[in-house]
């Protein structure tokens, strides 16, 4: 990436929209880059976004000043011979027309940069679909000359990425660093390798379950304060509803490829692990992927029902990779869906400054735990995640580049990204502060759900099994397949990625 003062650093975070590495950086690569941003078109609200946060363009911050400088300005930079270790590239995703995730970096880089005037922090926000956002980050950090310092990645990937050689260890780093014993031990499980080398610091957490419209509810008839204890209770409660009111989409799970891995995690394996096989998707004891299970047939057996008997939004609309934001930007506050299964942050889409303010959501939306199947075991499931900073492989200074996430996350700043964010912090400090304990009225309604979340399988086949997950899902929601063939096809799609020798049937 070319500097103001001409000094050298590679593109891939001011390209990173295209996914694509440069080979070497001439006009030739410059021109496919171009190519490959025009096919891309970005799959959020059609708002435009706000000036410095589009793809085309970067910030950059040096001595606490930002200024935006278009991306094609960039394209004669040189090669990663001479990166400037004083320049810290930062990679992340871009969601819709919301600026988050550029407000706490912009926030941390003029403070930063005040500190350490000698350096300077340049970003672009990547805007893609979930999946394609994942590619790319890995295509570029898969080359010097365009991999960033900073990457911001789900912990579900990460693994995966590790195994591809895409990520540097940073234990040496967060050993040392002041607050990772306050992170849980779940969650620096959930960054640590196989080799026992730590390879992300985790930002935060979420939780899963039930957010249902309790005007809704009250006009079907319904109560308001519903607590669903099996399955059956849920279809119940979205028949009722198509019946009350027909104008009213009655339930929504995410499924299907278009919704990437929030048809894996926020719909499919909130079913799963709540069926009564109590192993998932792998085995750990075992050390095999699980084929054969009767939960994931009656996982895909309830989505048929629900696509089956018309209580979602219609299958076009599923199909549509924006359809998250349309719900919650007009769907949900229009009432006009009576449940959604989803996570503990969505409540950021309706605060003050969000692009769809909605300041009745707190009065109107009420929660329930996500029930297994059939009530049993502790009778609620959720699944638990999160994102973290890693170190790519050809970050040009890894020990600089950690100073940044050290100064992302101080006490301070996590407190106020966590409130920004609507999350639910990974680290005992944060939650000790009264203001992160009081910031929402679901703080504790959802932080209360970790002591007995799930977790996918940290693995680096789990990306690929995820896909496999929406394959089945979209098959069984548009009735190409029934869920007994779309198992079969699951099954096989797993012995392929993982071999025969990584897979068991599951004992019935």
């Amino acid at each position: 990436m070319c500097r103001a003062d001409g000094a050298v650093r590679p593109a891939s975070h001011l390209a990173a929209p295209s996914g694509d590495p440069r080979g070497s950086v001439d006009d030739s690569s410059a021109s496919s880059y171009a190519s490959l941003e025009e096919e891309d078109p970005p799959v959020n609200l059609p708002t435009a976004p706000r000036a410095g946060t589009d793809r085309r363009t970067f910030l950059r911050y040096a001595a606490g000043i930002g200024a935006v400088v278009p991306l094609a300005a960039l394209s004669g930079c040189g090669s990663s011979s001479t990166q400037d270790p004083n320049v810290i590239g930062i990679a992340y995703q871009q969601f819709g027309s919301g600026t988050l995730m550029e407000d706490w970096i912009d926030r941390t880089a003029q403070a930063y940069t005040q500190e350490y005037q000698d350096r300077s922090v340049e970003l672009v926000p990547i805007v893609a679909a979930e999946n394609d956002y994942f590619t790319k980050n890995e295509l570029l950090m898969s080359s010097p000359r365009t991999s960033p310092d900073l990457v911001y990645e789900d912990t579900f990937i990460l693994l995966s990425d590790v195994g591809a050689g895409y990520v540097q260890p940073m234990t040496e780093y967060a050993e040392q660093w002041e607050h990772w014993q306050d992170v849980a031990p779940a969650s620096r499980e959930a960054v640590t390798g196989e080799d026992g080398e730590i390879y992300a610091i985790p930002t935060h957490t979420d939780t899963r379950a039930i957010w249902f419209n309790k005007d809704v509810f009250a006009e079907a008839g319904l109560p308001e304060d519903w607590a669903p204890t099996s399955w059956e209770e849920i279809l119940e409660a979205a028949r009722t509803i198509k019946e009350q009111l027909p104008e009213v989409a009655p339930f929504f799970i995410f499924s299907g490829k278009a919704q990437g891995e929030k048809a894996s995690m926020q719909g499919f394996e909130m079913l799963l692990y709540g069926t009564g096989g109590g192993v998932g998707l792998y085995d750990a004891d075992a050390k095999k992927w699980v084929i054969g299970s009767q939960g994931f047939l009656d996982a895909l057996t309830f989505l048929r029902t629900v696509f089956e008997e018309e209580l979602t939004l219609p299958v076009s609309r599923h199909l549509d990779p924006n359809i998250g934001e349309s719900i919650y930007s007009t769907v949900m506050p229009a009432g006009e869906l009576g449940m959604l299964l989803d996570g503990s942050w969505i409540s950021q889409n309706w605060v003050e400054d969000a692009p769809s303010p909605w300041p009745e959501w707190a009065d109107t939306l009420g929660l329930a735990r996500m029930p297994t199947q059939n009530g049993d075991g502790t009778g609620w499931v959720t699944l638990a995640g999160g994102w973290s900073w890693v170190l790519p492989q050809y970050c040009t200074d890894p020990e600089i580049a950690f100073s940044f996430i050290e100064a992302l996350l101080t006490t301070d700043n996590s407190v106020q990204r966590a409130i920004e964010d609507n999350h639910i912090t990974v680290r005992a400090d944060v939650a000790e502060v009264e203001e992160y304990r009081t910031y929402s009225p679901t703080a504790e309604f959802f932080t209360g759900l970790l002591e007995g979340a799930y977790y996918r399988p940290a693995l680096p086949n789990y990306p690929e099994v995820s896909a496999a997950i929406q394959d089945a899902m979209e098959v069984v929601m548009t009735m190409a397949q029934t869920p007994e063939q779309a198992q079969a096809a699951y099954d096989q799609a797993v012995t392929d990625i993982v071999g025969p020798e990584n897979v068991q049937e599951e004992s019935r």
